[in-house]
C-alpha cells in the first residue's frame, strides 16, 4: 500500500542558511525548545523563573559551555519553563574543539542538525550541550533515549547596536512577560515587545543582508 505524501515528514528542510559559515565572527541570538514544547524545566512565578532539577542541569551546562569551547562566549541568558533564549559570540572560530561524533549526535534521541556540523560552529556547539543536558536529565528521570529538546533550533544573526541592546532586554523582562509568551501553552495575549523585536530583527537583516 502506498502511503500518503506528507510534506512534513519527507523532504524537511533546515532553517540553518544555506550557504552561511555559522563558525564566523559574530553575534546569535539563539532559541532551543524542549520537546512538545513541556514546561519540563520549571515555573514561573511573580515574574520569577523557578528552575527545578532539569532547569538546574541546563543552566549549569549552558554556562559551563564557555569554559570549554573557547570559540564562544556567553551573552544574555534565560532559561524558561519549556525553552530558553541566549545571545552567543563565536569570537576565536580558530580555537581547539573537539569534533562532533555520530554518537553524540545520536544521544539526543533526535538529531537536531545534519550529520557532520562544521566544528566550532554555532551548531556544534548546540549539538554537544543538547546532547549532554539530554543524557544527564534522561539519567535522572531513567527514561534513556527520551527525548528532551525540540528537533532543531532557531537562530537570528545579530547585525547591529541596537538590535543587541533590544535581544538583551527582552531576555531580561522575558520572566516578566510569561503570560504573553509564544511559547507559553496558556498564554492570555500576545506580547508586543516581542512583536516589536521580531520586527526590528527583520528589519536590521533587510538593511544588512547576509553574505
Amino acid at each position: 500500500m502506498m502511503k500518503k505524501f506528507n510534506p512534513n515528514k519527507q523532504h524537511r528542510r533546515s532553517i540553518r542558511l544555506k550557504g552561511y559559515d555559522y563558525s564566523q565572527l559574530g553575534a546569535y541570538f539563539v532559541t532551543v525548545c524542549a520537546h512538545q514544547k513541556d514546561n519540563l524545566f520549571g515555573r514561573v512565578i511573580n515574574g520569577s523563573v523557578e528552575l527545578n532539577e532539569y532547569g538546574q542541569i541546563v543552566t549549569r551546562e549552558w554556562f559551563k559551555s564557555s569554559k570549554v569551547r573557547h570559540e564562544i562566549e556567553l551573552d544574555a541568558f534565560v532559561l524558561m519553563p519549556n525553552h530558553l533564549h541566549g545571545i552567543v559570540w563565536i569570537v576565536n572560530p580558530e580555537a581547539s574543539v573537539d569534533l562532533m561524533d555520530e554518537e553524540t549526535v545520536e544521544a539526543n534521541g533526535h538529531s537536531p542538525l545534519p550529520r557532520g556540523a562544521a566544528p566550532k560552529s554555532l551548531g556544534a556547539f548546540i549539538i554537544g550541550f543538547k546532547s549532554t543536558v539530554t543524557r544527564q536529565i534522561n539519567q535522572l528521570r531513567t527514561k534513556p533515549g527520551h527525548p528532551v529538546w525540540q528537533r532543531n533550533y532557531y537562530e537570528h544573526i545579530i547585525r547591529s547596536e541596537r538590535a543587541l541592546h533590544a535581544i538583551r532586554e527582552y531576555i531580561e523582562q522575558n520572566p516578566l512577560r510569561w503570560e504573553m509568551d509564544r511559547y507559553n501553552p496558556v498564554a492570555t495575549k500576545r506580547d508586543p515587545k516581542a512583536v516589536d523585536l521580531w520586527n526590528l530583527l527583520k528589519a536590521s537583516a533587510n538593511e544588512n543582508p547576509r553574505p
